[in-house]
């Protein structure tokens, strides 16, 4: 049977599989084993348990779970809302501060926690209530928390980074220094487009209260402390790689230190909360590596048949030009995203696309930011958009998800500004990546 009839029948196979309902993982899983005793026979079967028995091995993927720990401690510690008082009061002349200090309370916290979901819940939680009570414009309320929630993609130490770093084999600590300066150009675009409209239109964002407005200096200074814990942590998790002084899975630990410190300091480090973390934590990584795990088999019996040579000459022949080939594959990206989660795009397609990548001279780092920035795109997509569905779950019942995807449309438009800034300026990803010590 020819490469191309292998293809397409796998690829049939496998949206079948999954428009019955049964989960990515084992989707993968089973068109692995189906075309594997299809077209090399039982003894193949020891090619997938290989797979699995070599990434079960892999140091790096203890990161993982502790980088998710960290974020479930850290989520119970009473962090967030310590964190966004003190931004919100030292911002509060600011027009539309309260916005403004969901950004930046997401980008300090995306530097600790690297999973968007609890950066979402927690500011829907925090701080929506806190905005629609001020008469902030819904959209507006609802946007800054979807988009300032997906920097947890981009800002170390995210999830994403790993889980790109170990399937296209790249450090992960070079791609976490080149996440930062693309975060942070997104979060100063958020920031701008808010202060800038409610500056336009003030009715959208009323000023903070006489009361907010003269705290006394000293009550402010004392507002500060909620800023300490959050930087403590994202010190020791980011000037340990930037420093050279410990991997990635050692810098999770320090993370998992400094979240458990700041939940005892907080008064919230109980039994029933470190339990709850430690549950959820085990369901997420039992999702991912599943996800890993199937998607890895799926893609080493595909590459055993020629597939993923056939998909290189194929991609390669196309009369686009090197710069419309890296176009194409961020197009893909953007349609699956809006089907199907950040981790079955990332594994399905970064073992086909890096090296081509690779051999049309772009960098593999560079092109990791640039995965995340389009899954951020796909994490306020219609009509997946988990980041939307996210906060649905803990907003006001008379707030639909229709009111969510339309407060996103702006940000959506800011994130691909930022997008075309690193691909026409890869310096922006590269320069912190450069200056590392090794």
């Amino acid at each position: 049977m020819s490469i191309e009839w292998i293809t397409l029948l796998m690829l049939a196979g496998f949206m079948t599989i999954l428009a019955a309902g049964l989960p990515l993982a084992f989707a993968t899983g089973a068109v692995a084993v189906i075309f594997a005793l299809s077209l090399f026979g039982v003894d193949s079967l020891n090619l997938i348990v290989s797979r699995v028995f070599t990434l079960m091995g892999n140091y790096v993927l203890v990161s993982v779970p502790l980088f998710i720990l960290m974020a479930c401690i850290l989520e119970r510690a009473g962090v967030a809302e310590d964190l966004f008082q003190a931004v919100h009061v030292w911002s509060g002349r600011v027009r539309g501060g309260l916005a403004v200090t969901v950004i930046v309370s997401c980008a300090i916290m995306a530097a600790m926690v690297g999973v968007i979901g609890a950066e979402v819940v927690t500011m829907g939680v925090v701080a929506l209530p806190a905005m629609l009570n001020r008469k902030y414009d819904k959209d507006l309320a609802l946007g800054a928390i979807c988009a300032g929630g997906g920097l947890a993609t981009l800002i170390p130490p995210s999830v994403v980074f790993i889980m790109y770093g170990l399937t296209a084999g790249v450090s992960v600590g070079q791609l976490y220094m080149a996440g930062v300066v693309p975060g942070l150009l997104l979060a100063g675009l958020y920031i701008a487009y808010i202060t800038t409209r409610c500056y336009l239109r003030p009715h959208l964002a009323p000023a903070a209260s006489e009361e907010e407005r003269n705290i006394p200096l000293v009550a402010k200074l004392g507002l500060l402390r909620g800023l300490i814990l959050p930087a403590l942590v994202a010190f020791g998790v980011l000037g340990s790689l930037y420093a050279g002084l410990a991997t990635p899975t050692e810098a999770a630990g320090v993370g998992c230190l400094g979240a458990f410190v700041a939940a005892a300091v907080n008064r919230r480090l109980t039994w029933e909360n470190v339990s709850r973390a430690v549950a959820d934590t085990t369901k997420v990584t039992c999702m991912l590596y599943w996800l890993f795990f199937g998607a890895s088999t799926l893609i080493g019996v595909y590459t055993l048949a020629g597939g993923t040579n056939f998909m290189k000459q194929t991609i390669t022949a196309l009369p686009i030009g090197p710069w419309g080939i890296l176009i194409l594959m961020q197009i893909v990206w953007v349609i699956l995203g809006c089907l199907i989660d950040w981790i079955g795009i990332l594994l399905l397609t970064a073992p086909i696309f890096v090296p081509i990548i690779e051999s049309l001279g772009f960098n593999s780092v560079w092109f990791g930011v640039l995965f995340c920035m389009n899954m951020q795109i796909s994490y306020v997509s219609p009509p997946f958009g988990p980041a939307v569905f996210y906060l649905k779950g803990v907003t006001p019942p008379d707030i639909s998800i229709g009111d969510i995807f339309h407060s996103i449309w702006p940000f959506l438009g800011l994130q691909v500004i930022a997008l075309a800034a690193v691909m026409a300026f890869p310096r922006l990803a590269l320069w912190l990546p450069s200056l590392m010590i090794k």
